[in-house]
C-alpha cells in the first residue's frame, strides 16, 4: 500500500473517466491521495473530488505561484477563505511557493504570496506543500524568515513544517531543506534518464547524513496527471505508478522495496495526519 502526497485527482485530464482511475488505483494498492489545491476555481473541484472519497482523498487548498497575476490580492483573500472555512477537512496548505521559471513579472508578488499562506500554516496549524522552480534562494529565505517570526501571538503559532513538492535539487539544498525540518517530495523525476537526483540522493544517503536521517524525511509523489515515471513518461501519470519510483529509491538507498514504501507511508501520515 503507497500513499500519494501530490495527486491532482481533481484536473479535468481526469474529467471524462475520475471514477475508474481512482477505482483502479485503490485495486493498485494506493492507501490515499492528498490532492492540492492550485487556484480559486480548484477550490470547488478538490473539496467535491475529497468529499466524494472522504478516507481516501485528502485536501489541500492554496494559491499556486504561476496562478499570481494582476488580481493576486482577491485571489489570496478568496483562498484564505476557504482555508479559514474548511479547515478541519484540510491535511495542508498548498500548493503554494514560487516559480521563476516562465515569468517573473510578479515575482515580489508570488514573495508576498507565499509569506502570507506561510504564516496562515502557522496560525491554523497545518503543514505546507511547497513548490519551488528556479527560486532556490528565495524561498529557502522566506520559510526560515517566517519559520522564525516572532510577534505578540507567537505562542498561538504552530511550527512551520511541511514538504518541498517534486524535490530534485542539490545535496546542499537537501540538507537546508531537511535543516529546516522539511520533508522532501520524490517522484517520477527521480527515473527519468538523465536525472542526477539519484546520485544526490545516494550521496546524501551514504556520506553526508547521519544513518536512516534520509528516509525519514522522504515522501512518494506523482504530482499527475504530470511528471509520469519510466516506463510511462509522456503518458497521463497515475497513483499506482509510484511503484517505479519506489523501485529506484530501493536501488539508490539500496534497501528493500517494502522498507521504502513502509517509511514513505509512515512519514505521509505524520506529516499530514492521515488516518
Amino acid at each position: 500500500m503507497m500513499i500519494d502526497t501530490h495527486c491532482h485527482i481533481d484536473e479535468e485530464a481526469f474529467a471524462a473517466d475520475r471514477e475508474e482511475v481512482i477505482a483502479r488505483q485503490q485495486e493498485a494498492g494506493v492507501e490515499a491521495m492528498v490532492v492540492p489545491g492550485v487556484n480559486t476555481a480548484s477550490i470547488r473541484t478538490v473539496l467535491e473530488v475529497c468529499q466524494a472519497h472522504p478516507g481516501y482523498c485528502y485536501p489541500a487548498l492554496g494559491l499556486h505561484p504561476e496562478d499570481v497575476k494582476a488580481d493576486w490580492e482577491t485571489q489570496l483573500a478568496t483562498t484564505e477563505e476557504a482555508i479559514r472555512a474548511h479547515r478541519d477537512e484540510l491535511v495542508a496548505i498548498g500548493e503554494i511557493g514560487l516559480d521563476y521559471y516562465w515569468d517573473t513579472t510578479y515575482k515580489e508578488e508570488q514573495q508576498e504570496v507565499l509569506r502570507r499562506q506561510l504564516m496562515l500554516a502557522r496560525e491554523l496549524d497545518l503543514p505546507v506543500i511547497l513548490h519551488n522552480r528556479e527560486a532556490t534562494e528565495d524561498i529557502l529565505c522566506i520559510v526560515r524568515e517566517v519559520a522564525n517570526t516572532e510577534s505578540a501571538n507567537t505562542r498561538h503559532l504552530s511550527p512551520l513544517r511541511g514538504v518541498f513538492h517534486c524535490f530534485n535539487g542539490s545535496v546542499e539544498t537537501a540538507r537546508l531543506i531537511l535543516g529546516l525540518g522539511f520533508y522532501m517530495g520524490i517522484g517520477g523525476v527521480l527515473t527519468f534518464k538523465k536525472c542526477k537526483l539519484g546520485e544526490t540522493l545516494a550521496r546524501l544517503n551514504e556520506f553526508v547524513l547521519p544513518e536512516g536521517l534520509l528516509l525519514e524525511r522522504l515522501l512518494l509523489e506523482t504530482d499527475a496527471p504530470y511528471m509520469a515515471p519510466v516506463p510511462h513518461r509522456g503518458e497521463r501519470n497515475e497513483s499506482r505508478w509510484m511503484e517505479h519510483v519506489a523501485e529506484r529509491l530501493t536501488e539508490v538507498l539500496k534497501i528493500p522495496k517494502n522498507t521504502v514504501i513502509e517509511a514513505t507511508n509512515r512519514n505521509a501520515k505524520r506529516l499530514f495526519g492521515l488516518k
